[in-house]
C-alpha cells in the first residue's frame, strides 16, 4: 500500500469498475428493496442537498445490496419545464431571437439539442459522489414510455371528472407568462407602504377607510367587507359606497375573514386579484374582475385613463389622483411580505385565468387513511401532522402551464371548442368517430412538472404495462426527501399511487433535515456561503472559488461583498477531502433535526479518520502478510476486540434500521478509532513482539487482526465505499476470500458466541490501569518514553489476579521499568496516586520531577490564563459587544472563556497535586 491515502488516486477507477461490471443491477434473488431517487432538474448540479440524501438513500441501497435484497435504485432526472425552458431562451436572447422566432416545434426541437448536450451534468456529478444507483435504468420523465403513463393518467381522471377546465384564481407570473406552483413563490419581507384610502358612503355623508398596500387593485374592487360582529359598522352592512377613480358604486358586506382589530377594520375585496378576497367573493356570490393583461398592464375592464398602464406606474397615477380628491387619509410605511417567482424574481400575481385544474378531495381521502392505518409510516412520525394537515385542506390542483417544454396536455378541440382527450389525434379521432374534414387543434398548454413527478415511482417501473420491474419493487421500500415538499411531491405520489395501482408507492418516507452552513444559515449564493460537494472532494483554489461564486453577478457590489466573504473564510481555497470524508460527515451530521448544520471542521476530522483507517491497514497488513493466518489461541486484548465488535455490529442493525445514521457513523467511529485502532493495534504489539508469544498466540492475533479489519471493512462499506474497496481488495485474498467486489459481500452478522462480558470487564480494568498512569505521567510533564517505577497497594484478591494475567501488556503499554505490589504495612514513598476502583497506583516522585520549578510552571501558566479570561469576562460584560457583535462571534467569545476557564480549573488541580508531595 502507500504511505499515504490519497483518494484522488482510487475513486474515479473504483467506480468505475462497478458500473461496467454491473454490480449495481438488482439481481431478481431476495427480499425486494427500492428506492426511487428524487427526480432532480435536468438543468441542474449538484449541491450539498443532494450530496447529503443521495448518501444517506446510498447507505440504505449499499447495505441491503448487503443483506442479500433484491436491491435497486432507480435514477433519473425531471424536465423541469419553467427552468429548462428559461435556460435554453436564454441562450436564444444572446442570438437575439425569442422561443416566438423559432415557433414551437423547433424551439422545443432546440431544448432537446441542450438536453443532449448538458443534460446529464447532475448525473456524472451523481456518480462522482459513489452513488450505486442502477444507471443502466435510468429515465427521463419525457422519455417515450413515461409520457405515455402521463396521458394515460390524464385521460383516466378525465373520465372520471377529476381534471376539468375552469376558470379560477392562479399564481401567475408576468415575465413568464404562466401559472406556477407555489413552491415556485418565494415570499420575502420587503419595506412597503400601507395606503388609508376614503371610500364616500352613497347614501350618508361621511366614507369609510380601507387600508392597502396595493391601490392599483382598487379598479377592481367589487365589495368592501366589515366584521359581522363590528359595531362601529353594523348600520352600514348593505349599503354602497363609490368605489373611487371608477364611476362604480359596490356593497358593503360582512364576514367574518375581517380581522376587526388590523387597522380600520374595513377590507377591499377584490376576488380577480387577492386568494382571500376570491374566497369571500365566492361566499357572496360577487363577480370578479380582471383588470389585468398576463403581462400585468391595466386592461379594458379599468377606466380608461389607466388603461395601458405598467401595473406600478398605474399605481403611481391612482395614488397621485386619489391625494388630488382628498381620498388618502394616511401612508405608513410598513413592512409586508411579498411573493416572487423563484425563476422570475417578479412579484407574482393572484390572476383570474382559464386553466385545468384536478379535484384533489377524493383523492386525498385515501391517502390520509393509508397513513391513519399504518399502510405508510412518516420517519419521524411527527411529520404525519403536517401531511394530515395539509391533505385535511387541500384545494384543487392547477396542473396546466403555459409553456412550450413538458408534457403537452393531451386535449384537442374542434372549432366549437369540444373537448376530446387522448392518446394523439388518430387516436380521439377514432375514439370519438370524427370525420376527416373536422379540423383538431391541440391544448397549447403542458402539465404541472409535478403530475409527471407524481407518477414517478410506478410510471419508472413500466407502468401501466404489468412489468416484471413493476411486480418486484412496488410498492417500494423507502423514500428518502426534504420536509419542503412533503405536500407538493410525497402527498401526490401517495394519491397517484393508490389510484393508479391500488397501493402506496412506498412503505415509509424518511423526511431529513435541510443543509444550513455552519452558523445555521440557509445556503444561497447572495450570501456566499454556498458549498458544492465537488469542490470539497476534490479541492478548489481561492481564484478559482471566487470565479464561480461571482460568475454572473451583474451587481458590482454584491459580487464585493462576496468576495469578501469567501477570501475570509477561505483565504487557501478548499482542500482535496474525498468522498468517503464528505459522505461520513454526511451521515453523522444527519440526526432528526429540521435543519443540518455542515461543518467543515467536521469533515477535516473525518478525513483524518480515513487516515487513520489507511494507517491502521498498514500495520495490519505489515503485520500479517507472507505470515501464517489462521485460528490459534485468542489472547484476552484478541477476545476482547471481537467481543466489542459484535457489540458494534449489533448497534449498526439497530441505527441502519431506525434511520439514525448519525448514531450509525458514532457507533462504527468510536470502535474503530478508540477501541481497535488506539487500543487493540497497541495491545496486538505486546503479543507480536515478545519472544516469549508462541506460535500458537501469533497465529491468533493476526487471525483477530485480519478478522477485525476485513469485517470493519465491510460495517464502513456503505458509508465510506471507495477507500474499503481499495483496502479488501488487498486484505481478502490474504483471507481466502475469492470474490471480485466488497458491494457484494455479506453485510456483518452479530456472532453471540464471541461476546464475553467477562472479557470486556477485564479489559476494562487494564485499560483503566495503563489510562490511570499515563494521566499521571502527564500531570506530572513526565517525559511519554520515560520508564516509570510504580507501586501497587491494597487491591481486591481480583486486581492480584488480573494484573498478574497481564503484567506483560500493562508493563509495555505504560511503559514501565518495575512493578512492585506494596505489603499492607508497608508505608509508601511520597508518589503521585491514582485509584482504580479499591486498587491504589503509586508513581514515586524522587528523581522525575523537580517539585519547585514544576510548581513555578503551573503558577506562570494559571496567570496567563487568568488574565486572558478577565479580558474575555469584561468583553462579554461589554453591552457596546454582546449587543452589536454578530451572536456567532458573542457565541464564540463565550465559549472560549468556557475553555480558558476549563484550562485553569485543571491546572490548579495539578498544582495542588504536587504541592501534596
Amino acid at each position: 500500500m502507500e504511505k499515504t491515502y490519497n483518494p484522488q488516486s482510487i475513486e474515479q477507477h473504483c467506480y468505475e469498475t462497478w458500473e461496467k461490471n454491473s454490480y449495481f443491477a438488482p439481481q431478481f434473488q431476495g427480499k425486494p428493496y427500492c428506492i426511487m431517487l428524487p427526480p432532480p432538474n435536468v438543468t441542474g448540479s449538484l449541491h450539498m442537498g443532494h450530496g447529503f440524501q443521495h448518501t444517506l438513500m446510498d447507505i440504505l441501497i449499499r447495505y441491503h445490496r448487503m443483506q442479500g435484497d433484491n436491491t435497486l435504485w432507480q435514477p433519473g432526472t425531471d424536465h423541469a419545464g419553467i427552468a429548462t425552458q428559461m435556460v435554453v431562451e436564454r441562450k436564444l436572447m444572446l442570438e437575439g431571437k425569442t422561443r416566438h422566432d423559432l415557433g414551437r416545434d423547433a424551439f422545443v426541437e432546440k431544448v432537446w439539442e441542450w438536453k443532449k448536450e448538458s443534460g446529464d451534468t447532475i448525473t456524472r456529478q451523481a456518480r462522482r459522489l459513489g452513488t450505486s444507483m442502477d444507471w443502466s435504468r435510468e429515465r427521463f420523465t419525457l422519455d417515450d414510455e413515461l409520457s405515455y403513463a402521463v396521458r394515460e393518467v390524464f385521460i383516466r381522471l378525465y373520465e372520471e371528472n377529476l381534471i376539468y377546465r375552469g376558470t379560477r384564481l392562479v399564481n401567475w407570473d408576468p415575465k413568464l407568462l404562466t401559472a406556477i406552483s407555489d413552491l415556485e413563490v418565494v415570499s420575502q419581507e420587503e419595506e412597503g407602504k400601507l395606503w388609508h384610502i376614503r371610500y364616500p358612503l352613497v347614501k350618508d355623508k361621511g366614507h369609510i377607510t380601507v387600508a392597502t398596500t396595493r391601490p392599483e387593485t382598487l379598479l377592481g374592487d367589487v365589495a368592501v367587507a366589515v366584521h359581522p360582529d363590528d359595531e362601529r359598522y353594523q348600520h352600514l352592512i348593505g349599503q354602497h359606497v363609490q368605489l373611487p377613480l371608477t364611476g362604480r358604486t359596490i356593497p358593503i358586506i360582512a364576514d367574518e375573514y375581517v380581522e376587526k382589530e388590523f387597522g380600520s377594520g374595513c377590507v377591499k375585496i377584490t376576488p380577480a386579484h387577492d386568494f382571500n378576497d376570491y374566497a369571500v367573493g365566492q361566499r357572496h356570490q360577487l363577480t370578479p374582475i380582471n383588470i389585468f393583461t398576463p403581462s400585468a398592464y391595466i386592461n379594458e375592464n379599468a377606466p380608461t385613463a389607466y388603461q395601458g398602464l405598467e401595473r406600478f406606474d398605474a399605481r403611481t397615477q391612482i395614488i397621485k389622483d386619489l391625494e388630488f380628491l382628498g381620498l388618502i387619509e394616511k401612508i405608513d410605511k410598513h413592512i409586508l411580505k411579498v411573493p416572487r417567482g423563484e425563476k422570475s424574481d417578479v412579484i407574482i400575481e393572484p390572476y383570474l385565468t382559464q386553466q385545468w385544474f384536478m379535484n384533489m378531495k377524493p383523492l386525498a381521502e385515501p391517502a390520509i387513511q393509508a397513513v391513519e392505518n399504518g399502510e405508510l409510516r412518516f420517519i419521524p412520525e411527527n411529520w404525519s401532522k403536517t401531511y394530515f394537515q395539509w391533505l385535511n385542506n387541500i384545494e384543487d390542483w392547477c396542473i396546466s402551464r403555459q409553456l412550450w417544454w413538458g408534457h403537452r396536455i393531451p386535449v384537442w378541440y374542434d372549432n366549437q371548442d369540444t373537448i376530446y382527450v387522448g392518446h394523439d389525434e388518430d387516436a380521439v379521432r377514432q375514439r370519438y368517430k370524427l370525420s376527416p374534414d373536422i379540423a383538431l387543434r391541440q391544448e397549447t398548454d403542458v402539465l404541472d412538472t409535478w403530475f409527471s413527478a407524481a407518477l414517478w415511482p410506478f410510471s419508472t417501473l413500466g407502468w401501466p404495462t404489468q412489468t416484471k420491474e413493476l411486480e418486484a419493487f412496488y410498492p417500494t421500500s423507502v423514500l428518502v426527501t426534504g420536509f419542503d415538499i412533503i405536500f407538493f411531491w410525497v402527498a401526490r405520489m401517495i394519491m397517484m399511487g393508490l389510484k393508479f395501482t391500488g397501493k402506496v408507492p412506498f412503505r415509509e418516507v424518511f423526511i431529513t433535515g435541510l443543509i444550513r452552513d455552519s452558523h445555521g444559515q440557509k445556503m444561497s449564493k447572495s450570501k456566499g456561503n454556498v458549498l458544492d460537494p465537488l469542490d470539497l472532494i476534490d479541492g478548489i483554489s481561492l481564484e478559482n472559488l471566487l470565479q464561480k461564486r461571482t460568475y454572473g453577478l451583474m451587481q458590482p457590489a454584491m459580487a464585493q461583498k462576496i468576495e469578501k466573504a469567501t477570501r475570509s473564510e477561505f483565504p487557501d481555497g478548499i482542500g482535496a477531502f474525498g468522498t468517503d470524508a464528505l459522505r461520513f460527515t454526511f451521515c453523522a451530521l444527519a440526526s432528526f433535526g429540521r435543519e443540518v448544520r455542515f461543518d467543515l471542521g467536521r469533515l477535516e476530522g473525518y478525513r483524518n479518520f480515513c487516515n487513520k483507517i489507511w494507517n491502521a491497514t498498514r500495520y495490519v497488513l505489515m503485520n500479517t502478510e507472507n505470515k501464517e493466518i489462521g485460528p490459534g489461541e485468542l489472547s484476552l486484548p484478541d477476545r476482547w476486540i471481537l467481543s466489542r465488535l459484535q457489540k458494534t455490529i449489533h448497534d449498526a442493525h439497530e441505527a441502519l434500521s431506525s434511520y439514525r445514521f448519525d448514531w450509525l457513523s458514532q457507533t462504527i467511529y468510536e470502535f474503530t478509532w478508540n477501541e481497535f485502532c488506539d487500543w487493540y493495534l497497541e495491545l496486538s504489539k505486546p503479543i507480536l513482539t515478545s519472544a516469549e508469544s508462541t506460535e500458537a498466540q501469533l497465529r491468533g492475533t493476526r487471525f483477530t487482526l485480519m478478522t477485525v479489519l476485513e469485517t470493519l471493512l465491510r460495517l464502513l462499506h456503505p458509508i465510506m465505499p471507495f477507500i474499503t474497496e481499495e483496502i479488501w481488495q488487498r486484505v481478502a485474498p490474504l483471507m481466502g476470500i475469492q470474490a471480485k467486489t466488497i458491494m457484494l459481500q455479506p453485510y456483518p452478522q452479530l456472532d453471540s458466541s464471541l461476546k464475553n462480558d467477562a472479557d470486556e470487564a477485564e479489559m476494562e480494568w487494564v485499560k483503566n490501569v495503563i489510562v490511570a498512569i499515563r494521566t499521571i505521567r502527564s500531570e506530572m510533564n513526565i517525559a511519554p518514553g520515560k520508564p516509570l517505577s510504580v507501586l501497587l497497594h491494597k487491591g481486591t484478591e481480583l486486581d492480584h489476579t488480573r494484573f498478574t494475567q497481564n503484567q506483560s501488556c500493562i508493563m509495555t503499554l505504560a511503559k514501565l521499568s518495575d512493578v512492585r505490589w506494596l505489603a499492607a504495612n508497608e508505608t509508601p514513598p511520597e508518589s503521585a496516586i491514582a485509584l482504580v476502583a479499591e486498587l491504589e497506583i503509586l508513581i514515586p516522585m524522587a528523581g522525575l520531577i523537580d517539585k519547585t520549578e514544576e510548581s513555578n510552571r503551573l503558577s506562570r501558566e494559571i496567570n496567563k490564563l487568568s488574565g486572558e479570561a478577565e479580558r474575555a469576562e469584561a468583553k462579554l460584560q461589554n453591552p457596546n459587544f454582546v449587543d452589536r457583535a454578530p451572536s456567532d462571534v458573542v457565541e464564540k467569545e463565550r465559549a472560549r472563556l468556557a475553555d480558558l476557564q476549563s484550562t485553569m480549573t485543571k491546572l490548579k488541580q495539578q498544582l495542588e497535586k504536587i504541592a501534596a508531595l
